[in-house]
């Protein structure tokens, strides 16, 4: 779909530039080993929480259940069960955590979003099913010999500080861009009437006139840009292209502008 490449003269192998098939590079700022970490302390604190709920909870209803008579019993075989239970859960909260907030939250668990801290695919795009699954599928091996071990090893070593599990899933982890505020964009939506106005007073912005490779640029755009770490300048150099192939004059356009220009071409598109 789209290649990855280290920008050579941008932050020093912290800035990710991603070259999407229409010719637009989409900065991302890399996670270092340091934010992920204290998103891992995060998770790792919130899933021995939940997990010690959960067993206590399994160890009241079992004792009540069979009077306690299993947990006291002694015999080998209704400590193994208890025991397999025990592992199972363990499994399916280290397992299922990440997988179920990933999903979720679109590539976020709780630690990463107080990091501010987002998982994505290698060429930009949201994190998939699959992409989650195989990537903490992997993380059993990530957390040999104790504790990440095997995982912060690979991350010294990949220059996009990732783990066996990003490898294996072609994801990486960067900073997350915070989206733009309801103040802001209603400001930006105002400040737009300077544009419809240069056609003819018209209130709607000739989009007629927009060829479907700059509606393809709006649009991916629009579903990036909570991502992107130079969003701002990226907004406005498309936001100036959109308005030369409408024939609308430059406008000094500043970042909240440009976002609502893009916005309403994606979302008003032929």
């Amino acid at each position: 779909m789209s290649n990855a490449n280290p920008l050579a003269n941008s932050v020093a192998e912290e800035v990710l530039a991603i070259d999407t098939p229409e010719n637009v590079i989409f900065g991302y700022q890399v996670a270092g080993i340091g934010s992920r970490f204290l998103a891992a302390v995060v998770d790792t604190v919130l899933i021995v929480i939940l997990q010690l709920v959960v067993n206590l909870t399994l160890i009241f209803v079992v004792a009540n259940v069979s009077g306690a008579s299993i947990l006291t019993s002694g015999d080998s075989g209704d400590i193994t069960i208890v025991a397999a239970i025990f592992g199972l859960l363990g499994f399916a909260f280290l397992w299922g955590y990440y997988i179920f907030f990933e999903l979720l939250w679109n590539g976020q668990s709780p630690g990463k979003r107080w990091a501010g801290l987002r998982v994505i695919s290698e060429d930009g795009t949201p994190i998939d099913v699959a992409g989650a699954l195989i990537r903490n599928l992997v993380r059993i091996v990530d957390f040999l010999p104790l504790y990440y071990g095997i995982g912060v090893i690979t991350m010294f070593v990949d220059r996009q500080s990732r783990r066996l599990g990003d490898l294996a899933a072609g994801t990486l982890v960067v900073y997350d861009r915070g989206a733009l505020t309801l103040e802001h964009l209603i400001a930006a939506n105002a400040q737009l009437d300077r544009v419809s106005s240069a056609e003819s007073n018209s209130s709607k912005l000739p989009l007629h006139r927009l060829e479907k490779t700059h509606v393809a640029l709006a649009e991916s755009f629009v579903s990036r840009q909570d991502e992107l770490y130079n969003r701002g300048e990226i907004a406005v150099l498309l936001a100036q292209e959109l308005l030369q192939a409408m024939e609308l004059p430059p406008q000094p356009l500043n970042e909240y502008e440009a976002v609502a220009l893009l916005n309403s071409v994606a979302r008003r598109h032929l």
